[in-house]
């Protein structure tokens, strides 16, 4: 769907927060396209799954944060009052009363709806290939129920049917158990009925759906039923290791041989400050940009999402991701008579793999509507993970676990790990955080391998494994939700 011009309000289906700071259910405005005059054609069936895809653009907030809530970057900015939302969660004093929380909240279930849209009207209308629609649509739900889950724990569920104004008041927020259930139950399904190779680049195929079911049981502990899962995509031989690592973040290496499933982005306008999620470009590569940056290679930015020197630190020795993943912007300045600007909390460092590039075909505004896909689902990401849940299952294959720990080093240019047992987990830690730096998942490693608390400055255990609903949806709710314990 690279190239396809994606309209935020094609269908104002949004009770959600599909359009600016409306709340989980705002009642001025509610627009409703009904089953009397819509999902009548293969074609309405198509535009809606555009619809649904769309919101898979705001992921960049959560991809920036999973970084900075964890040890690997901090907020950055200009100032420590630039975007305090950002600054708050880097210091972990974050309160319900959070706009970027809400911005995840609000966007992912405004996903959820345009998914369930389609799901409530999926028998009203039989044409060939309609299972491939109904696959995809699961697979979005499940992508988006597992953002919500991560960041907020327990959240409303209402199966096919959309939200509807009221239902705050009513409907429950489902344990986690009950929303990984569904989570696992629409990867299944879409895992089942979903193609090897994608109708059209971007959208989710079988291995996606494998991928993203074995990180679901992986972050649930069922280590069985990971490594079953993952080495299914493994074997399937659908994907590798790109020879290159310096390529894959160049637009050159988007949707290569390595990616199992990656958020399309263009550079079409429509974004503002006021409206980021309107924007079809990787916002947060704008964010995580080099400061006034005037030179060589790269574009300016606003130098958010900044690199410690403990992950830089967490390198070996002759490690080729290193300089491909963070950019060491005064040695690079000086190699290059580039110059920049230092803003808050100034480390010295980039994230090198999501700032912008020179030449990137940006046509809007260049801190807002860059094209650089978000490498979602990596095939060296489900590599590791079957490692860790090979390494962790009850009967412990240590020996393929190795395997897989090791074609990933090998591309590195590092020696194999022969460890076992503890030892080898701790080696499968230490391989995700440096492959994966700047990509999204290190909080959530750290908390679901319970060393949150050990890692990260100001986590408190009991309180910050998950971040607290909104404020305005427990007022909306009128009593019927409780906030996160500790919130």
């Amino acid at each position: 769907m690279k190239k396809i011009k994606i309209i935020l309000y094609t269908f104002g289906l949004l009770i959600f927060s599909g359009s600016c700071g409306n709340d989980f259910l705002d009642e001025t405005d509610v627009f409703s396209i009904d089953s009397e005059n819509y999902f009548n054609s293969e074609q309405d069936y198509n535009d809606a799954l555009i619809g649904a895809y769309d919101l898979l653009h705001s992921t960049y907030r959560g991809v920036m944060l999973g970084e900075i809530a964890s040890d690997n970057t901090l907020s950055g900015g200009e100032s420590a009052t630039d975007v305090i939302s950002i600054q708050q969660i880097d210091d972990m004093i974050h309160t319900p009363v959070n706009s970027s929380l809400k911005d995840i909240w609000d966007w992912m279930f405004a996903g959820v709806y345009r998914v369930n849209y389609i799901l409530e009207f999926q028998d009203k209308t039989d044409f060939e290939g309609k299972e491939q629609i109904i696959a995809e649509a699961r697979f979005l739900r499940a992508y988006y129920h597992f953002e919500l889950v991560k960041w907020f724990g327990a959240i409303p569920l209402k199966g096919d049917q959309r939200f509807q104004v009221g239902d705050e008041t009513s409907i429950p927020r489902s344990p986690v158990e009950d929303v990984y259930a569904s989570i696992e139950a629409d990867l299944i399904y879409a895992s089942n009925n979903l193609t090897v190779t994608a109708p059209q680049i971007g959208r989710a195929t079988k291995g996606a759906a494998q991928a993203l079911l074995g990180k679901a049981y992986l972050y649930q502990d069922k280590f069985s039923e990971a490594a079953t899962i993952l080495d299914q995509v493994i074997v399937s031989g659908a994907y590798d290791l790109e020879s290159d690592y310096n390529l894959i973040f160049e637009s050159a290496g988007e949707n290569g041989v390595g990616s199992v499933f990656e958020v399309q982005y263009t550079d079409a306008e429509g974004a503002g400050f006021d409206c980021l999620q309107c924007s079809e470009g990787n916002v947060a590569v704008g964010f995580n940009g080099i400061r006034n940056y005037n030179g060589p290679t790269f574009d300016s930015g606003f130098s958010f999402n900044i690199p410690t020197q403990d992950v830089v630190d967490e390198f070996e020795a002759g490690d080729l991701r290193l300089d491909v993943a963070i950019l060491d912007i005064d040695a690079w300045s000086a190699g290059n008579g580039a110059t920049f600007t230092i803003g808050n909390k100034h480390t010295g460092y980039y994230n090198r793999k999501y700032i912008a590039r020179k030449g990137d075909l940006n046509t809007g505004d260049q801190n807002l509507t860059n094209p650089n896909n978000y490498r979602a689902i990596r095939y060296a990401d489900v590599l590791l993970m079957a490692a860790e849940a090979n390494n962790r299952k009850p009967a412990s294959d240590d020996a393929k676990a190795q395997t897989y720990l090791n074609q990933v080093r090998t591309r590195a240019g590092l020696g194999d790990i022969t460890l076992g047992g503890t030892a080898l987990t701790d080696a499968i830690y230490h391989e995700r955080r440096v492959e994966l730096v700047g990509e999204g998942h290190r909080f959530f490693d750290l908390v679901r391998t319970g060393r949150a608390a050990a890692e990260i400055s100001g986590f408190t255990a009991g309180k910050n494994e998950v971040f607290p609903v909104p404020i305005e949806e427990i007022q909306f709710a009128n009593g019927n939700w409780t906030q996160n314990e500790g919130y």
